[in-house]
């Protein structure tokens, strides 16, 4: 297997045919630097062409789109994707949901040394990629970094910024609070409702990643707590406890850098105006959650939203989102915000290509195996990410 520094791409766009991994190849047409050397990998031949020629229109200044390697590949076929894997610096996936489709191209990656960089928000996943290939990506060099757009970057970013303007060495709360206004995507939609319709695995594979996981080597302690629904007085909004992936990400970030304090508490919430919103909110995610364990409820709600599909551009414009964090330690309190427009699609493209790029360009912490996006590109990540639009800043 060809050294990662030796191989033909530094980046393969994998699902570039999809929604979303249409426009993460149209983000970096836009804005990858030149001399940039990457590929389009996916199922149809025809479509993978469909889309080089869009992007080739769409900047026809840019000549090198015209002529943008096309790679046919398929989860289903393990010697295709050993292709992709071996021929790549980074690999990017945007196939879900991930519990169906992601399995195969994370094993060719940790295999072939390579890195690879996903948008998945699904917990069970991420475990189990940890319990079966995270070993062999430390054998072989491979970053494998899970959650790389709006599921769990502006979250775990968030949280890093935040504990480094509170600068504490003892015990850190800190509180993450999500408002936003836009569309979730057909595969996010899809991974949610499969997610919710498999708890018992869900605790299956938590447990085995908790049986095989280090903990901390200093005596520091990080972790995940569930917060109750209540009023925050200080940002003035209701708080809705997310059961999302979103918490545990930043907690092994806590445990992975003494950044965090000696003990690290993360809570995770959505953020209303009113009681009454905050109340419909719970009351449609328990009755999604309940629907999900019938499968023929299951089987009606997957069927109202389809994958690959997503707003136009005019919808996409008017979306935004912002996640406020406050921090306590040391006898210091912290407001920061993460803020960027639609969470969904343009921003986790965003997101996703920044995340390949930094992990093909940037000079990195050097670590290896299933990392956070903190531990992989942490600083980097950030600056790039300001660049891009994203704003971190501190409210008080």
């Amino acid at each position: 297997m060809p050294s990662p520094e030796s191989r033909e791409y530094d980046v393969v766009v994998f699902g570039a045919t999809g929604f979303t991994g249409g426009l993460t190849a149209a983000y970096l047409a836009e804005h990858a630097p030149e001399g940039l050397r990457w590929a389009l990998a996916g199922r149809s031949p025809d479509k993978l062409e469909q889309v080089r020629r869009r992007l080739a229109e769409a900047h026809p200044e840019r000549a090198e789109l015209a002529g943008l390697d096309l790679l046919p590949a398929d989860v289903t076929d393990a010697a295709s994707l050993a292709d992709v894997a071996g021929r790549a610096r980074v690999v990017t996936s945007t196939v879900g949901p991930y519990l169906q489709h992601g399995e195969p191209l994370v094993a060719a990656c940790a295999e072939a040394g390579t890195d690879y960089v996903d948008l998945t928000g699904e917990p069970e996943f991420v475990d189990r990629m940890y319990v079966s290939h995270h070993a062999t990506a430390v054998r072989t060099g491979a970053r494998l970094v899970h959650a790389c757009g709006f599921d769990s970057i502006p979250h775990d970013l968030g949280a890093y910024f935040t504990v480094q303007q509170l600068a504490a060495s003892g015990a850190v709360t800190l509180r993450g609070v999500v408002r936003a206004s836009g569309m979730f995507s057909g595969g996010t939609f899809h991974s949610a409702i499969n997610a919710m319709s498999r708890p018992r695995q869900s605790k299956e594979a938590w447990a085995a990643r908790r049986r095989m996981e280090p903990k901390p080597a200093d005596g520091r302690s990080s972790r995940a707590v569930a917060g109750k629904p209540h009023r925050d007085r200080q940002l003035g909004l209701w708080l809705l406890p997310m059961p999302t992936i979103d918490p545990f990400v930043v907690a092994r970030s806590g445990a992975a850098l003494p950044a965090y304090g000696s003990s690290f508490r993360y809570s995770h919430y959505a953020g209303t105006k009113t009681l009454r919103y905050a109340a419909g909110g719970t009351a449609a995610v328990a009755a999604m959650a309940l629907s999900a364990q019938v499968p023929a409820l299951r089987k009606l709600l997957l069927g109202r939203v389809a994958q690959g599909e997503g707003p136009d551009e005019a919808k996409r414009a008017r979306s935004w989102f912002t996640v406020d964090f406050v921090g306590e330690g040391d006898g210091r309190t912290v407001h920061t915000r993460v803020a960027g427009g639609d969470p969904g699609y343009g921003e986790t493209a965003k997101m996703l290509g920044e995340s390949a790029l930094c992990l093909a360009l940037d000079d990195n912490p050097e670590t290896v195996g299933q990392v956070t996006t903190v531990e992989a590109m942490g600083d980097h990540l950030l600056a790039r990410l300001e660049r891009a639009g994203l704003r971190f800043e501190v409210v008080a």
